[in-house]
């Protein structure tokens, strides 16, 4: 059982460019298929028993029902050998090849059967982000026209964003006839848009209702008449949109919000967006998403570049902390907090749009896998606050068990109970 999640995670993107004809690998950009022994001893060494992970999809899945297992049986073995607890991250801004991309119908359902197959494959593993940042995956993909399908109109947002949320809540039904008593954690970008002028207002207001939209529909939560019209008018069907409203999986739940420097924005008087830099901060934005679903939180993405000063990213890894705590003595249930990633990243400052190969210090540790200041500050911050975090939680106790201890008695019978309950709910059409 645990009180407080600290983790940090392995970044592993890979949407496509140029039409689908380039790849872009983080894990292999930043060295992970060739220190992945040594990346899971670092984990270690930082002191996060949870670890935001998962297979590289365009590799292990390689068909309909054909799946290549070889390196998540390598890396997965390692982490249950290690004790370290995966958030198993399924789908990470990219599909395989032969999908396509997010415009593809037929992506949710055989999605649902990878995710199965995965979960039989790891029956240990009991956390998963099935879906990684949905409403930014659709956002890149199908409005700004920069990953994958490189659209830009709303209705293909529209219908990677039907697509993306479909695929996540099939994917947690099908993990859940597997492991019962599964926890799927939702990291999405935590945004907020400011108008820059009186008749930016409007606009504005619209972009922070869109915002909701991956979240409203992965938890059934009713959207507003204006984006109910907005859904409709992009492609969406009246069925499409009750399907969400029928199958959320909210008990099995926690929201995760991520949040960087450029998560705020500036709306103009013509529409166009740029960046704010910080103005209300997580803890304001995120009071906001909590307000909305009134689910547990946890703080699953978070980074800043390490500058001339050197210690950029330890002052704010220290206002997120703050920001954390924050919410906390607010009566916010926060349940974990994440530096992401492990690693410094490659091509972040363009959100992976450009093939530049420059080398982002963002990471715990750079790419020779020297820790940097923010890693040592973390560390710290791990062994200073543990127990304190653990003693005054707004939670009770998440149900969560390290992989040393999923053979247990106690786990069975919590397995056994949440089966039931499942079946209970789905019997009386309730969710």
């Amino acid at each position: 059982m645990a009180y407080f999640m600290f983790a940090t995670g392995i970044e592993n993107s890979y949407p496509t460019l140029e039409s689908g004809k380039v790849r872009v690998d983080e894990m292999a950009k930043c060295g992970h298929y060739d220190h992945w022994r040594r990346d899971f001893e670092l984990v270690q060494e930082i002191g996060t028993p949870y670890l935001r992970y998962g297979p590289p999809i365009h590799t292990t899945w390689l068909g309909p029902d054909r799946y290549d297992w070889s390196f998540a049986d390598e890396t997965f073995g390692e982490l249950q050998r290690r004790d370290i607890t995966p958030i198993t991250d399924l789908c990470h801004f990219g599909v395989p090849d032969w999908i396509g991309n997010f415009q593809n119908p037929d992506f949710p359902a055989q999605f649902a059967r990878y995710a199965r197959a995965f979960a039989e494959r790891f029956p240990w593993v009991q956390f998963y982000t099935p879906v990684n940042e949905m409403y930014v995956c659709a956002l890149f993909s199908a409005k700004n026209g920069w990953w994958n399908e490189q659209l830009k109109s709303d209705q293909a947002f529209v219908t990677a964003l039907e697509h993306i949320v479909r695929a996540n809540v099939l994917a947690m039904h099908a993990i859940l006839a597997v492991r019962p008593d599964a926890i799927f954690v939702q990291s999405e970008s935590t945004e907020y848009f400011h108008p820059d002028c009186p008749s930016a207002v409007a606009e504005a207001a619209i972009k922070n209702e869109v915002r909701f939209l991956s979240l409203d529909l992965n938890y059934g939560h009713p959207v507003s008449s204006q984006m109910y019209e907005y859904l409709l008018d992009n492609g969406m069907t009246r069925s499409a949109y009750h399907f969400f409203l029928k199958h959320q999986l909210r008990r099995h739940c926690i929201m995760g919000n991520d949040y960087y420097a450029t998560n705020e924005h500036l709306v103009s008087k013509d529409g166009t967006v740029s960046g704010s830099g910080e103005i209300y901060g997580y803890s304001v934005i995120t009071g906001q998403y909590y307000a909305r679903y009134g689910l547990p939180v946890m703080h699953t993405e978070t980074n800043f570049a390490q500058g001339p000063q050197g210690n950029e990213p330890v002052r704010w890894l220290q206002k997120e902390w703050a920001n954390v705590l924050r919410l906390r003595d607010d009566g916010v249930p926060m349940v974990g907090f994440t530096w992401y990633s492990l690693t410094d990243q490659v091509d972040w400052d363009t959100a992976l749009r450009e093939q530049n190969g420059r080398v982002n210090p963002l990471g715990l540790y750079d790419l020779s896998r020297n820790i940097r200041p923010v890693g040592t500050a973390y560390q710290q911050l791990i062994a200073d606050w543990r127990e304190e975090v653990a003693a005054r939680s707004m939670v009770l106790m998440i149900p969560a068990f390290p992989p040393s201890q999923q053979g247990s008695a106690l786990l069975h019978t919590l397995q056994a109970a949440a089966k039931t309950a499942n079946e209970q709910l789905e019997a009386s059409g309730k969710s």
